[in-house]
């Protein structure tokens, strides 16, 4: 078992808090690992994941929805978002490779 050391001001040394950054890493990495893509429902079913979306986007009132509030707000996370996916590539250099 490998030593844990506790962190500073803490009361316990159990539990993932109190592991150290490395093993959580190692830990938290296997739960992404451990659906391959094609077995997960999303992936496989579109519409289930639209469904799950719209369903998410009803249980927030109104007043709460920022991009409803804030367009700019929406294109610029829709933007970093296809950064993060895309190496913010544009498409004609995804395109070429």
């Amino acid at each position: 078992m490998a030593s844990q050391t506790p962190k500073k001001g803490s009361t316990s040394n159990r539990g993932f808090a109190s592991m150290d950054a490395e093993k959580q890493r190692a830990i938290a990495s296997k739960g992404g690992q451990s659906v391959p893509n094609e077995k997960r429902s999303f992936s496989q079913n579109r519409s289930l994941a639209a469904e799950a979306g719209r369903k998410g986007g009803q249980n927030v009132s109104d007043e709460n929805r920022s991009f409803s509030r804030n367009r700019d707000l929406a294109a610029q996370a829709g933007r970093k978002g296809g950064q993060a996916s895309h190496g913010g590539k544009s498409r004609e250099s995804r395109s070429q490779v």
